[in-house]
């Protein structure tokens, strides 16, 4: 708990100085003062021995359902532990993937997004889980949630890295969402539960993002943006970068742009970006076209066929009803959806409002 309060640099140098947190937990002042770059802050807040918030955190997490994890277990990621100040633990809520044999791939982007900035992050999130890929990516509104929601519609495995404690949802909004990574994906933070979601955590959380992933994508970003700071951690750690072009006048696509200028990969397309590494794990990796499915209530509408030819075209059987006073088998949960739906199309965020149903 006390280590929490030092700086990244000066863990790892006690770290490696002393081998365990053990055995500086029971180094006296001097022996911690042998350590090079340490300071006398850091050496008062290491004088507390009391372990009182260390059996806090730990009853917080029993009661979360979260894991911890250190950098001396075997569940941590080789490629986390190589970065440059790698996190000293991690919380886990979820399964924890085996990042190390996992094409994962990072996905990133501006929360105020356009149009089309949602409609790319969705639909490449859809495309890289379809062909194998793990798609990461922190948990903020916009382009974050766009790209977890994409692949988990995919049926795909996702990992989120958030800037603050599991128990504290942020944004509100995305409440179901943590629920539903939780459930089939992990959810990753390095702050303890009660640690609050500030500005100041998320340009740290980025490096962790990059730092599991094989490659970085920018979705949308502007001039300015957190996505552009995760971009430029990636190339620190010697990941790839990719960044999806945008119109030449859109601000939002005003980064992504510049990316491209100064040497990142076009990313057209899924299958592009994962061809990079289909030599690498040609046994995870199922490269074909994928048509990711239209967002609710948007169908294509196809062009009227001329009138000569209308007597060529086959009519449509009618759709089937469900008359949801019969007995038909379905459970309440499934009774209170079809009853949302009588109304007409409802996208799925306001079924879930709806009813109640995670």
């Amino acid at each position: 708990a006390q280590m929490q309060r030092i700086p990244g640099p000066a863990k790892s140098a006690l770290l490696a100085h002393f081998t365990t947190p053990e055995a500086i937990y029971y180094a006296d002042r001097g022996e911690r003062a042998l350590v090079d770059g340490i300071t006398a802050a850091q050496l008062d807040a290491l004088e507390d021995r009391s372990l009182a918030e260390a059996d806090q955190i730990l009853g917080f997490c029993q009661r979360l359902g979260v894991r911890i994890i250190t950098r001396e277990d075997s569940e941590y990621p080789d490629r986390l532990r190589g970065i440059f100040d790698p996190p000293l633990l991690l919380y886990v809520q979820g399964r924890m993937p085996a990042f190390d044999d996992e094409v994962a791939i990072a996905m990133v982007g501006t929360r105020d997004c356009s149009q089309y900035g949602a409609r790319v992050a969705e639909r490449m999130g859809f495309e890289l889980a379809s062909q194998g890929a793990l798609v990461v990516s922190g948990l903020a509104k916009g382009l974050d949630a766009l790209c977890l929601q994409g692949a988990l519609r995919a049926g795909g495995v996702v990992a989120a890295v958030i800037g603050g404690g599991h128990d504290i949802k942020y944004p509100s909004e995305n409440r179901y969402l943590y629920e539903d990574i939780a459930a089939t994906g992990v959810i990753l933070s390095e702050y303890p539960p009660g640690t609050e979601h500030k500005g100041s955590h998320f340009p740290v959380r980025n490096r962790i993002i990059s730092g599991l992933c094989l490659g970085t994508v920018v979705i949308e970003a502007p001039r300015r943006s957190g996505a552009l700071i995760t971009a430029h951690t990636a190339l620190e750690q010697g990941r790839d970068v990719f960044a999806v072009p945008g119109p030449i006048d859109a601000p939002n696509s005003e980064g992504t742009n510049r990316l491209l200028l100064e040497g990142a990969i076009p990313a057209l397309s899924a299958a592009g970006i994962l061809a990079e590494y289909a030599g690498q794990y040609p046994h995870k990796l199922r490269l074909k076209a994928v048509t990711a499915p239209e967002p609710l209530g948007q169908r294509n509408k196809k062009e009227a066929a001329p009138e000569s030819q209308t007597d060529t075209l086959k009519e449509e059987p009618p759709l089937p009803v469900l008359d949801l006073s019969a007995d038909h088998g379905l459970t309440d949960d499934q009774i209170r959806i079809l009853r949302c739906l009588e109304e007409g199309v409802m996208q799925v965020d306001d079924i879930i409002e709806t009813t109640q149903i995670p």
